[in-house]
């Protein structure tokens, strides 16, 4: 019978114009698929919500693999909040706990979306994140135990807990599997930086490793950054502001380096071209009063002085604001 009527349209659609196909469409649609009723809508919920309250009791009974689809059915479904709540919590941990992690991950993006203030979710958050990373970094130890990667994961684990001597060890066994391993070199003269007894002669070692680095990866704006303020240390200003310029043109959004080639532009009394990077680092960090500072008196210096006197009242009312944060220890050229 639906096969007569559907020949019967075919040749009606045959001899009827074209701008009428779009009004005979919709007839057609609705003759063959009529809509679900009110009561279809209401049953079909019904039974949603009862299905869901019934995937989350199973899951906080341990029958997870069975309680998985009806928690997802209840989630994505337009159930009550308390319920699609219930069922995102539920089938995290359901998730989690039989392996599932690319759902576990689903589900938690649905709580974050649907509840993104909610303490419990961003707890729940947390503890998930932090178990999928404990469980991958497991799994590196096991499949890749000699790896680059197992060795740079565990020092940087090293490097956490301080533990500089050991953690260099590790980096220095990369470099013996790969000489031109991009960042190890980075690493190393970040850890020779963070020993207690730096000094002089640790300074110049590391700066032999932010230098293999660069040749290494030229793209590496933390080591042209460091580079630079191991110069401004020993007032090498024109080599500072060589490295500072560097990094920032490697990083758009690298805030220090803008607001370090700024400042060392003040100190060699370039007030006129510290302007621009000082813009530049207040934009990136706004509450930063140092940037703020140094920008006013780029501004009073380079014969602004109506916007360094915005930039002072601003640096003012920061330092006045959160006493903990102070601003610039130079004093205000007023």
């Amino acid at each position: 019978m639906i096969e007569g009527r559907r020949r019967r349209f075919d040749a009606c659609l045959f001899f009827m114009p074209r701008f009428l196909y779009p009004a005979l469409a919709s007839l057609f649609i609705c003759a063959f698929f009529p809509l679900t009723s009110p009561a279809q809508v209401a049953k079909k919920a019904g039974d949603v919500a009862a299905s869901g309250k019934q995937a989350v009791n199973l899951a906080k009974t341990g029958h997870c693999k069975e309680a998985l689809p009806g928690l997802k059915r209840a989630a994505q479904h337009d159930a009550d909040a308390a319920l699609k709540r219930d069922a995102g919590f539920a089938g995290v941990r359901c998730a989690m706990a039989i392996g599932e992690t690319e759902a576990a991950i689903d589900f938690l993006r649905f709580l974050k979306l649907e509840f993104p203030r909610d303490p419990d979710v961003l707890y729940l958050a947390v503890h998930t994140y932090s178990d999928l990373s404990t469980r991958a970094s497991l799994e590196l130890a096991t499949t890749a135990p000699t790896s680059p990667e197992a060795h740079q994961l565990n020092a940087e684990s090293l490097e956490v807990q301080g533990k500089w001597g050991e953690a260099e060890k590790e980096y220095r066994q990369i470099l013996t599997q790969n000489p031109n391993r991009p960042g190890i070199h980075y690493r190393l003269g970040r850890i020779l930086l963070s020993k207690p007894d730096f000094g002089p002669a640790m300074a110049e070692q590391a700066k032999g490793e932010f230098q293999q680095e660069l040749a290494i990866d030229p793209s590496n704006a933390g080591a042209e950054y460091v580079l630079g303020a191991l110069a401004r240390q020993n007032q090498l200003w024109d080599e500072a502001i060589q490295h500072f310029s560097q990094a920032a043109k490697l990083d758009a959004g690298f805030g220090d380096a803008f607001l370090d080639l700024g400042m060392s532009l003040v100190t060699v009394k370039k007030y006129s071209e510290a302007i621009p990077p000082l813009e530049t680092a207040v934009k990136l960090e706004p509450q930063n009063p140092t940037a703020h500072y140094n920008l006013a008196v780029a501004y009073r210096r380079g014969g602004r002085p109506t916007d360094a006197d915005r930039e002072f009242a601003i640096h003012r009312k920061m330092t006045e604001q959160n006493a903990a944060q102070p601003g610039s220890s130079q004093e205000n050229p007023n």
